[in-house]
């Protein structure tokens, strides 16, 4: 039963599953948004540009029937009529294309915005499959849309027989009327139908709308399964990332051990902590920390300056203190610069002893160590000098 449920799709979709249908140019579609938006605007213009489209019909047939008899049997001049009275009637409807173009264009940015998918573009060789398309033909949203068409062709062909019977008064006077406020009074009568019947199809669309929408996203539902994939995709597997964390502390652990042997120095808890420190008197403004660790990364850091024969200095109070109050690769805190300044002067009296004899340089056995900057010290601010 789990399992089923998972399979299920119950969630709502996510912003990525939605963006990425947007990719693939789908968007929530409404033709009858479309129709209606492209209907309206042309009444609109054709109503807007009536009298100037009136005037400039006129005249191109007052121009384009008026000519003399030479005219008449002169191929050339009739060809060049022809030409430029074609010009002037396109240039006459220019206006009404260009917003019906851009309507066209517009009506379905309003719905699903703008998109531009090169993958909607693309050939699609399951839309050629017979078989596939036969059942489209038969499926649930054929039936739909099927109804959806005569439901509208119903409604839209009811107002329309209403509006021309409300008007059938002027219809039919429009016969006795002369011919210049008979094509007036036909216009309006044209209009206010073109209208009425455009107000019924925005009744279809304004029910067909949240249909698309709702069908937009519910074909968009995903189930628990997906989520969970998606959610991994974007966020990372949790194993896969707590393994690369791993190999970026390998890496990162690596490469402090690298400076172990660049170091000066190596102060010690003995056996928990291990800090290592290194100071350029030309490049630093004080002893920067190379590496640290505890317990095993601690040995390790011991052993590896034994090897390359950095000096180990025994100091658990300091040892501690640079533990929790330094990163590798920054300098030591200011409260830290006495007592590391008497290792710094130790290590270079012992270097000089290893290189010229003499006499042995004493271990420094007391080092200031702050109160409050050793983890590990008593109540006693006194203790933390020990």
């Amino acid at each position: 039963m789990a399992e089923d449920s998972d399979l299920e799709k119950t969630e709502p979709a996510s912003p990525r599953r939605i963006e990425k249908a947007r990719e693939e140019g789908n968007v929530p579609q409404s033709r009858e948004l479309s129709t209606f938006l492209v209907l309206m605007t042309g009444v609109c213009t054709l109503w807007a540009i009536s009298g100037w489209a009136t005037q400039r019909v006129r005249s191109l047939l007052e121009h384009g029937l008026s000519f003399g008899r030479t005219e008449a049997f002169s191929q050339g001049f009739m060809y060049e009529q022809l030409v430029r009275l074609s010009t002037d009637a396109l240039l006459v409807l220019a206006p009404f294309f260009f917003v019906m173009v851009i309507a066209s264009l517009g009506a379905p940015v309003l719905l699903g915005g703008f998109v531009f998918s090169t993958q909607a573009m693309g050939l699609k060789l399951d839309r050629l499959n017979p078989i596939s398309g036969l059942g489209r033909l038969v499926s649930l949203q054929s039936a739909v849309e099927l109804v959806k068409g005569v439901l509208k062709s119903l409604l839209v062909g009811c107002i329309g027989a209403w509006a021309l019977w409300a008007h059938r008064g002027e219809i039919l006077a429009l016969s006795t009327m002369p011919l210049v406020s008979g094509l007036t009074g036909f216009g309006h009568v044209l209009l206010v139908c073109s209208l009425t019947v455009v107000a019924g199809l925005a009744l279809v669309a304004g029910v067909d709308v949240p249909f698309q929408l709702w069908r937009y996203y519910d074909q968009l539902k995903m189930t628990k399964e997906e989520v969970k994939q998606e959610f991994k995709e974007q966020e990372g597997d949790p194993q896969l990332k707590g393994r690369i964390r791993a190999r970026q502390r390998e890496m990162a652990r690596r490469r402090m051990m690298a400076e172990v042997p660049k170091a000066d120095v190596v102060v010690t808890n003995p056996t928990h902590f291990a800090v290592a420190l290194k100071y350029e008197a030309a490049n630093m403004g004080a002893p920067k920390v190379v590496a640290k660790g505890a317990d095993l990364v601690a040995a390790a850091i011991r052993e590896l300056a034994a090897e390359h024969k950095v000096p180990l200095l025994e100091a658990p109070p300091l040892a501690r203190a640079l533990f929790r109050h330094t990163e590798v690769g920054e300098q030591i805190p200011a409260g830290l610069y006495t007592a590391v300044a008497e290792v710094m002067a130790y290590v270079f009296q012992l270097n000089h002893f290893l290189a010229e004899g003499g006499e042995a340089p004493e271990l420094p056995r007391e080092l200031a160590v702050p109160p409050g900057m050793d983890p590990g010290a008593p109540d006693d601010p006194a203790a933390t000098t020990h």
